[in-house]
């Protein structure tokens, strides 16, 4: 006799009909899966159905159609699709569990292509856990179709089918006329190669009718639109100073033709208002003494510093990355002096501090002065002189900032000339220049610089060595070495960022950490960069310093990193837009309009014989057989203020 039946063992997952039958043979399961949203909703339909081969005998005939009168009882109402909106990230699972089919071999296929586990594949899917499920990020019209999962283990196979419909929405962009607009676009990662043709942008001009807009790259600083991101999937474009007449449907299409995206931009009159009601100042720190204000800042100083680190990897994944979290701090905390309204709580936001902390400057102040015996640091402040500068942002800067307002000079070149001269005191000539060029409009420009210079508590060995750093391709660079058969650090493996790490003593209270993933291949070092958050850095340098000081063979390249991140990138990945748009810098000046016009960062570190050497400069214009430890091969470092207890560089070293 055979005996069908269904049971739930999840019943808000998941539900399996058992099909058994005594004396039967030639059972086949087959299950169809289709889910109508995207990870996390319950609003999901299984289809199953159990086929099997009986005798001739009535009394089986009967059972066969009382079983065909269950599965019909329990069939779901519909098996629906997924629709999702163009530049969306979807996740689909294979089944609903991994727990329920453990050790299943896993194949996924889009359209009938097989999908691979990187970003290149069809329809920009790619493999997560192992296949468990796959990732579609961003969404575009390239990622339509049916997604087929096949998932086999010894008793038998599961096919799991998603149908993927994007969405072609019409979505209306408003902004304020004389701000920039950001209509955004997004292309499939598809290419093999890697290589990504921009994508093709219009304006519609009539009924069936478009006109093309010139998104190339332009030179000059008038260039009316242009691509946030040339040549990559981002394909966003950035409307400068948009006007009424700006207002109507743009649309983005791929290099092949194919439509992506449409929207409307809406553009409303200016408001009318002035500063007049914004310049007071700020409030006065009432906690000078208080035991909360100094870790409030260290903490919001480590956060800021590791959500830097994690955009610049975004925009750098193959590449040596530096900068100095405590030099765009200072600079951004010094910009904080006069903003007001909207963007002061943008900016404090940024750096990650609570709003209207008024210790943030008083605190900026100490903090600088417990870094001084090896990091100084120095702010300063070029204007023009026909801009009103407010008295208390004047007095302010000096106060908290040590930086005595300049006037600009007659000529461009006079300008570039004392503004890199200044770069190049302030950093010992690590740096000899931060401008190279400077608009006729420029109103402001404020300037940090920081310059660092530690020993080794325990010298290397001066013998010239070298030695073969081997990159992740398997290339090797031969490099001159930093090597000592028995030096005393301390070292540790970190679980939580799944890396080595050894910690090296240097003069002035200060630390350099060194972060060696479990191997040398490009997915553990990202895996370690992924892990990176404030609190298991904070967690790491705990652990370390735990642990007692012991003599190991230690070999090091020696480094000379010089690094200039895109900062205006940079700036707008946290959230500061607005500064290149109608910011509110009342506190600065009641009479002139600023915005900012450009922003720059560079950083220099070496690591020799002798120890660390360290500068960096940020600006701001507005215008108008013993153990062994071996890192010849890539890693991460950390430059750690010990006495300050906040990071004042961070970089990551794929070729020295």
């Amino acid at each position: 006799m055979a005996v069908c039946k269904q049971t739930s063992l999840n019943q808000q997952r998941q539900t399996i009909v058992n099909c058994s039958s005594e004396g039967q043979k030639n059972q086949r399961w087959r299950r169809k899966r289709t889910a109508s949203s995207q990870k996390g909703s319950a609003d999901k339909s299984l289809c199953y159905s159990c086929i099997w081969t009986f005798g001739e005998t009535e009394a089986m005939k009967q059972q066969a159609i009382v079983c065909l009168l269950l599965w019909l009882t329990f069939e779901p109402a519909s098996c629906m699709r997924i629709r999702t909106p163009q530049g969306s990230m979807v996740e689909l699972p294979c089944y609903s569990s991994e727990s329920d089919i453990p050790g299943a071999k896993i194949t996924w296929t889009f359209n009938g292509q097989n999908i691979s586990d990187t970003a290149l594949s069809p329809g920009s899917a790619k493999h997560v856990k192992n296949g468990f499920y796959i990732s579609i990020s961003a969404v575009s019209t390239a990622s339509e179709g049916e997604y087929v999962c096949v998932a086999v283990w010894e008793q038998g196979e599961v096919t799991t089918t998603y149908s993927l419909t994007v969405e072609s929405f019409h979505t209306t962009v408003k902004v304020t006329e004389d701000l920039n607009a950001y209509l955004p676009c997004y292309l499939p990662s598809s290419s093999e190669n890697g290589n990504i043709s921009n994508a093709q942008w219009f304006k519609e001009s009539g009924v069936g009718k478009k006109t093309r807009l010139n998104t190339e790259e332009d030179d000059s600083r008038d260039a009316k639109i242009e691509l946030l991101l040339p040549n990559e999937q981002d394909q966003t474009i950035i409307i400068k100073k948009i006007d009424m007449g700006d207002a109507g449907v743009y649309i983005c299409e791929s290099a092949e033709g194919e439509r992506l995206n449409s929207l409307r931009l809406e553009v409303e009159a200016l408001p009318k208002y002035s500063c007049k009601d914004l310049i007071e100042e700020l409030e006065p720190c009432q906690e000078e003494n208080s035991r909360t204000a100094e870790p409030i800042l260290r903490e919001s100083l480590t956060e800021f510093s590791m959500k830097l680190y994690s955009y610049l990897k975004q925009d750098e994944p193959l590449s040596n990355i530096l900068f100095s979290p405590v030099s765009i701090s200072a600079i951004l905390s010094h910009l904080l002096l006069g903003a007001r309204g909207n963007t002061r709580k943008a900016l404090e936001r940024a750096i990650c501090v609570p709003h209207d902390f008024n210790c943030v400057h008083f605190q900026m102040k100490k903090q600088k002065e417990k870094m001084g015996q090896s990091l100084q640091m120095a702010s300063q402040i070029y204007y023009n002189s026909k801009m009103n500068l407010s008295e208390s942002f004047r007095r302010q800067s000096v106060e908290h900032y040590g930086a005595e307002p300049t006037k600009l000079l007659a000529s461009s070149e006079e300008n570039m000339r004392m503004i890199n001269g200044w770069v190049a005191n302030k950093t010992n000539n690590k740096i000899t220049s931060i401008i190279d060029d400077l608009s006729p409009n420029t109103q402001l420009i404020l300037l940090n610089a920081v310059s660092f210079s530690g020993q080794w508590k325990f010298k290397f060995s001066e013998k010239p060595k070298k030695g073969f750093f081997v990159k992740f391709s398997g290339d090797m660079i031969r490099v001159p070495l930093i090597h000592h058969s028995k030096y005393m650090v301390s070292m540790t493996y970190v679980s939580e960022l799944q890396a080595q790490v050894v910690r090296f003593a240097l003069t002035g209270d200060n630390s350099l950490y060194i972060l060696l993933p479990y191997a040398n291949k490009l997915s553990d070092l990202q895996q370690t960069e992924d892990k990176m958050t404030d609190a298991n850095v904070r967690r790491m340098i705990g652990l370390v310093n735990a642990v007692s000081p012991q003599n190991m063979e230690v070999t090091l390249p020696q480094v000379k990193l010089d690094v200039e991140p895109n900062m205006k990138t940079l700036i707008k990945k946290l959230g500061l837009s607005l500064l290149f748009e109608k910011p509110s810098l009342c506190g600065l000046s009641s009479n002139v309009s600023l915005v900012l016009d450009d922003a720059k960062h560079k950083a220099f570190l070496a690591l020799t014989e002798q120890g660390v050497e360290a500068g960096a400069v940020t600006s701001l214009s507005f215008s108008r057989s013993f153990p062994t430890f071996s890192a010849l091969r890539p890693f991460i470092l950390l430059l750690w203020s010990d006495q300050a207890d906040v990071p004042l560089f961070i970089g990551r070293v794929l070729e020295p």
